[in-house]
């Protein structure tokens, strides 16, 4: 039998997702054909996920290795080299950046999988859902004109029968009749009981859509997951929050192995699928050969026009029972009613009953027809070859490239904290009087008693020398040119400032909003630099 086919062509990464190879869990190959049903082939695709567990565990160890390393084999850095600082805080910059991106690409990259596998498992659904009615409405067509013909039309003969008793002519007109029904059963009859099948296509659409429903849902709330985990850890990592990336790695682990484990069942999903996809026909032959028969199932599986009709004989030989039979009640009704009127209803109800099952004989021709199951066949084909593989590889794809931003981002964390634990080791180097060290104005902030005595102590100090080096005002009145220009030279020579001292002008403190950082022998040189001005400035003063 020819699989060629001019209105399906299973997609190329049917072909290629086919070509995975086939092994069973004691590592021998298997025949690639979809059987489900098989131990061996069951065993494939479950080696197909163990296969993937084997890279979530080598990632593990990576991972575990890594941040093993990190932490007992730290090199002591020098804490004024800031060249070797500046590279490693922004090589975890980057990093961060470019692990958020990639989850915000994956994240995108999953919702449109999951989008394209709803959508063709919905139409796989509605497939099956209208196939199911169109067997149906086959089967209560053939129930209805089978019941009339055994019951209805039944009663009608045995009362005729009583009132044609003294004509042979319309007894045998009867027998006749009731041969054509017998007829029209046995060819009602011969159609194929769908029931028989064992496959209930009502049943399997609910399944579908009720196994959809979850795991549409799920992806869609891991996909969540995954995108306010990222938000998150860039927002600790801005914030230089230590508890947020701590819940964060936490997170990031788990859903590292959530992405693993979604990667081994779509791998094995899309395997399968694509091995039916290859060859569709081949599995419902071998799924319906026990109970219908394979030119029928061929007959809707291509639906050619050069091809017989299967169900044409059976047919005709009940359009032309029906047509027969119906020939028969007019000449009843002409010639027999005027010599026994009681015929008359019984021959009416015939004729009604025949009427019905020639309109039910044009229902079920149509309904017999390849076309319409045809169609939902290749509808139910492309939605799942089609949409529903291509959602599985993006979804496939969306969890490789979360599990890559996650193991990034479980790099890049422990490095950020070392970042943060280097700063602060430098802020606590600083002197805590420092007003560039904002660990100090920390210290100030939760120790306002300290703060407020270090301000009063400042305050007198700074009023003592104020007091020690402001000169009395006779002395500036007649003091001689000399010791203007000396006092001039000492102020900066801005005439402005002549008799004021550099403590007692009011001058504005450091803006804080210029941070500076100074290491301990620049603020040691600083602040001998200024003692020797207050001291050759008071040692002027006095003179």
């Amino acid at each position: 039998m020819s699989t060629a086919r001019v209105d399906y062509i299973a997609p190329w990464w049917t072909y290629w997702l086919h070509n995975f190879p086939h092994v069973n869990l004691r590592f021998k190959p298997v025949d690639g054909s979809f059987n489900p049903q098989e131990d061996n082939y069951q065993q494939s695709l479950i080696f197909l996920v163990c296969v993937v567990a084997a890279g979530l565990g080598l990632n593990l160890l990576f991972l575990a290795i890594y941040l093993g390393c990190l932490c007992c084999c730290r090199s002591d850095e020098e804490e004024d080299e800031e060249e070797t600082k500046r590279p490693k805080s922004c090589c975890v910059t980057w990093t961060a950046v470019i692990a958020g991106l990639i989850c915000c690409v994956a994240v995108g990259v999953g919702f449109y999988g999951n989008s394209e596998m709803n959508d063709g498992v919905y139409q796989l659904t509605y497939s099956l859902y209208h196939a199911n009615h169109t067997l149906n409405g086959v089967d209560t067509l053939v129930l209805g004109t089978v019941d009339s013909m055994q019951s209805s039309l039944k009663q009608h003969l045995a009362r005729l029968d009583e009132i044609f008793a003294m004509r042979s002519d319309y007894i045998q007109i009867l027998r006749f009749m009731q041969q054509m029904a017998d007829n029209i059963i046995l060819q009602l009859t011969s159609l194929p009981d769908w029931g028989q099948a064992k496959v209930d296509l009502a049943r399997i659409a609910d399944q579908t859509s009720y196994v959809e429903y979850y795991r549409w849902l799920t992806y869609l709330l891991l996909l969540i997951l995954d995108l306010v985990i990222c938000l998150v850890a860039c927002l600790g990592l801005a914030k230089q929050s230590r508890w947020l990336l701590t819940t964060m790695m936490t997170f990031g682990v788990l859903t590292l192995i959530l992405s693993w484990t979604s990667l081994g069942v779509d791998t094995a999903t899309a395997v399968g699928t694509s091995d039916f996809c290859v060859a569709p026909d081949k599995f419902i032959m071998n799924l319906t050969r026990n109970a219908i028969s394979t030119d029928i199932v061929h007959y809707y599986l291509y639906c050619s026009q050069s091809m017989p009709n299967p169900f044409q004989q059976a047919l005709t030989i009940y359009q032309r029972s029906v047509t027969t039979m119906q020939i028969q009640i007019q000449g009843l009704l002409q010639f027999a009613v005027p010599m026994f009127p009681t015929a008359k209803r019984d021959l009416l109800g015939i004729q009604q009953m025949l009427n019905g099952s020639e309109a039910s004989l044009h229902q079920l021709t149509a309904l017999l027809d390849c076309r319409s199951l045809h169609k939902d066949y290749l509808d139910a084909l492309i939605g799942v070859c089609y949409d529903g593989v291509e959602g599985l590889l993006y979804l496939s794809l969306f969890s490789l490239l979360a599990g890559t931003a996650f193991c990034a981002m479980l790099c890049a964390i422990p490095r950020a904290w070392r970042h943060f634990d280097n700063r602060d080791r430098d802020y606590d180097d600083i002197d805590e009087e420092d007003p560039f060290n904002p660990q100090a104005r920390r210290i100030a902030a939760h120790n306002p008693v300290r703060g407020q005595i270090h301000s009063f102590c400042s305050y007198s100090s700074s009023m003592g020398s104020q007091s020690s080096l402001q000169p009395p005002a006779q002395a500036v009145s007649n003091a001689p040119v000399s010791e203007y220009m000396n006092q001039s030279v000492l102020f900066g020579g801005n005439p402005r400032y002549e008799n004021v001292p550099l403590i007692g002008r009011g001058s504005p403190p450091p803006s804080p909003f210029k941070k500076k950082r100074y290491s301990p022998s620049m603020r040691a040189t600083y602040l001998s630099v200024t003692d020797d001005q207050l001291r050759h400035s008071g040692s002027d003063l006095q003179v």
